[in-house]
């Protein structure tokens, strides 16, 4: 699946908890939130409002 970064809602250095939404992406018109899968500290975000990521691309680091 091929996607684009419709939204970023996260910033590096928030801490986050799990299940807290880290970017917002759109494809054929659907809006898919990518969910932090436990908590922690975004530590790195490797996308930006307007990147095309795939599947299993690199989105966010939590430390």
């Amino acid at each position: 699946m091929v996607a684009n970064v419709w939204k970023v809602v996260a910033a590096e250095g928030q801490q986050l908890e799990a299940g807290d939404t880290l970017v917002i992406l759109e494809s054929m018109k659907m809006e898919i939130p990518v969910l932090a899968e436990e908590a922690g500290t975004l530590s790195k975000l490797h996308v930006a409002e307007g990147d095309v990521v795939q599947e299993g691309d690199l989105i966010a680091v939590l430390g």
